[in-house]
């Protein structure tokens, strides 16, 4: 098996296992408060990212080491408040109907990068843009006249991850992969451990072991992402991302019950399309820019 085929392999197990464990936190997400459950799940994950870091060459401090201090904790912090606004959204609006909105978070991150990066967007990813925007207010309104306000978490969720890639694309210029890896499991640990104790609360039953199933599923699908990236660039996994669009539904549909609606799924298409579009225009671009500094002056 060529390390390629492999890396595909890993892409979709960690698809599948990140849309298990989208399932297991809107089971516990309706059940107990978001913030407690992401304070646990951050703890298994914060102890693998300090695992990894001591592994890889040079250790800890080396991964420790950051020029970007200030960025790498605004990173944490954005992604663990992210990853509390989705549980808070898979147990009150659902999981297709959220992974539906956050589908379009590649194109706020095409977006953002031109006021907080300086990157030139041509007239087709405006396009792409334009039409994934169109797309997602389809989808606000799966229902006909019925807007529910809690869509707007949603859309929050989707604002603050892109800005948490925008914030990786800076920091990702001085500091290492691993580096970066340790500071969002530490960091986010950190900061949603100063909250979460405010929320605490006993499980009851079988969900004592859901959530060590949300624990096993957060570090299992980072390290096969992880895994993919080795082999894989990024222009190759990202697409295959929106597989967890389609998971979502069925699981939704399947297992809570979901209802998808036919808004739901033509905003859908129409925010996948625009997305892979603008994920493809941008590696298009990245290659031109990489080959005209390559060449010599003349």
């Amino acid at each position: 098996m060529s390390s390629k085929t492999q890396g595909y392999l890993f892409v979709l197990l960690a698809i599948t296992i990140f849309s298990v464990q989208d399932a297991i936190s809107k089971h516990l997400g309706s059940a107990y408060p978001p913030i407690f459950i992401t304070m646990i799940r951050y703890w298994a994950f914060a102890s693998f990212a300090t695992i990894f870091a001591a592994k890889a060459p040079g250790g800890l401090t080396a991964a420790i080491r950051t020029k970007r201090p200030m960025l790498q904790i605004l990173r944490g912090v954005l992604l663990v408040s992210q990853i509390v606004t989705v549980v808070y959204c898979f147990a009150s609006i659902g999981l297709a109907h959220s992974q539906a909105i956050f589908s379009a978070t590649p194109l706020l991150v095409a977006l953002l990068s031109i006021p907080l990066l300086g990157e030139t967007v041509g007239w087709r990813r405006w396009s792409a843009i334009a039409a994934g925007m169109i797309g997602v207010l389809i989808i606000l309104k799966p229902s006909g006249d019925v807007f529910d306000v809690k869509q707007l978490l949603a859309i929050f969720a989707s604002l603050l991850f892109a800005f948490y890639v925008i914030v990786t694309r800076l920091v990702s210029r001085d500091d290492s992969s691993v580096t970066s890896f340790f500071y969002t499991g530490v960091v986010g640990a950190v900061f949603i451990t100063a909250l979460g104790p405010f929320y605490w609360t006993s499980f009851s039953g079988w969900d004592y072991g859901w959530m060590f199933m949300l624990c096993v599923t957060g570090i299992s699908s980072h390290y096969f992402l992880i895994r993919a990236y080795n082999v894989l660039d990024a222009a190759a996994v990202q697409p295959l991302t929106y597989l967890q669009l389609v998971y979502a539904s069925v699981i939704g549909a399947t297992i809570y019950g979901e209802q998808l609606t036919r808004n739901m799924v033509l905003g859908s298409v129409i925010v996948v399309s625009a997305g892979i579009f603008t994920i493809w225009r941008e590696q298009i671009v990245a290659r031109r820019v990489r080959l005209a500094q390559q060449q010599p002056n003349r």
